[in-house]
């Protein structure tokens, strides 16, 4: 299995560093595209440097559209874009491909594969809505990033595996980040 991790500039970092990981234990092949604003929030926010993340994946630089990511004959089994900032997410939604995410994007849906969108905005106006819905109607699956509690969370992680379990869900990954609702693990 081959998974293309994007992460941008919008906060919640710590999602997209922990379905990296999450995804390296499970033994599946990722490669990884990060804004530059999404390596400076994630520096910011986590204290953890792209270059930190080699060990978990193939590091894409995001300017590089000849990377093999870029192209639909390489299979990947769909992509995530974690946190997703409403910058890129507008870009995407309106077929701007000028850089590696918004290309790889681009030829994620083109292919007809797994492509989930995990947005971090409150709130959100009515052109992040219309981009999203446009999105949507694409077969791009939008997952906000809105925890649950009914697990009773006591501490952050909780409510990071809760997003990473649903985003693995969404692209048919079996797990046990999280216990379901109304079964004992």
């Amino acid at each position: 299995m081959r998974i293309i991790v994007g992460i941008t500039g919008a906060s919640g970092s710590i999602y997209g560093y922990t379905l990296i990981r999450a995804l390296h234990q499970m033994g599946i092949e990722t490669h990884l595209i990060a804004t530059e604003m999404g390596v400076k929030v994630m520096q910011f926010e986590c204290g953890v440097k792209i270059k930190d993340l080699k060990e978990f994946a193939i590091v894409h630089n995001n300017q590089n559209l000849f990377a093999s990511v870029a192209s639909g004959s390489f299979k990947t089994d769909g992509m995530v874009i974690v946190p997703c900032s409403m910058n890129s997410l507008g870009a995407i939604a309106n077929g701007v491909g000028d850089n590696l995410l918004s290309r790889a994007a681009s030829v994620v849906m083109k292919e007809r594969r797994n492509f989930v969108i995990v947005p971090r905005e409150a709130p959100f106006n009515l052109i992040h809505l219309k981009n999203m819905t446009t999105l949507a109607e694409s077969g791009v699956s939008i997952l906000p990033a809105s925890p649950g509690f009914y697990h009773q969370p006591t501490e952050i992680w909780e409510l990071v595996n809760f997003m990473v379990a649903r985003i693995l869900d969404e692209l048919g990954i079996e797990h046990e980040l999280m216990e379901r609702w109304g079964e004992k693990q």
